[in-house]
């Protein structure tokens, strides 16, 4: 996916988008789980990408700049939605649900990176995203940096500007939820079978 922009000739514009080039489907999948439509997660791919190369002087050569950036990213988008309803705030006071859909959440948590972003993103069962698109924003970005994008805690703290306890406990309300969620349909019907009728 080339840079969405011109950044210019420079010598720290040829590098950031050296550095961003390898970084930007991540940044898109991501994106595209927090604000669930295509147009909205290119517009905010392209200002976090306008924000990290304005800010590309801060960056410390020789750290994680995927987790920079995705920090940015999700700076970007906190930013926005709080502009956009100033009486949003996290959504950690939300209640716990009981365990009951242990393998299905399993499923999401095997395999390499690709594939459990495959998982999440491409689920043939489309019950499996809506339950991840229903988890409230701060969760799901947990979720997803930590299960789709494989960062670790202390790079999620550091992407969400947060203690590594609040990860740490955002990743784990984000589990409950999803088990919840899915053991609802674990208990439904099965889904039907393509080119199969009822």
């Amino acid at each position: 996916m080339p840079l969405p922009f011109k950044i210019g000739s420079r010598r720290n514009a040829d590098a950031f988008e050296a550095a961003a080039s390898p970084v930007l489907d991540a940044l898109y999948r991501t994106a595209l789980r927090l604000v669930r439509r295509h147009d909205l997660a290119e517009d905010l791919v392209q200002d976090a990408l306008l924000k990290g190369f304005r800010f590309f002087h801060t960056w410390t050569p020789g750290t994680n700049f995927r987790a920079w950036m995705f920090r940015v990213l999700y700076t970007t988008f906190a930013g926005e939605r709080r502009a956009a309803d100033p009486a949003s705030r996290p959504l950690d006071d939300a209640p716990e649900p009981s365990a009951k859909a242990d393998e299905l959440l399993r499923e999401l948590d095997r395999g390499t990176p690709a594939e459990r972003a495959a998982a999440v993103l491409d689920a043939v069962d489309d019950r499996i995203k809506a339950a991840v698109d229903e988890l409230p924003d701060d969760l799901r970005a947990v979720f997803l940096l930590n299960t789709v994008e494989d960062l670790k805690y202390r790079e999620i703290a550091d992407v969400l500007g947060c203690p590594l306890g609040t990860v740490m406990s955002r990743l784990f309300r984000a589990r409950r939820l999803l088990q919840d969620r899915l053991s609802a349909f674990a208990e439904g019907p099965p889904l039907p079978v393509a080119g199969e009728t009822q």
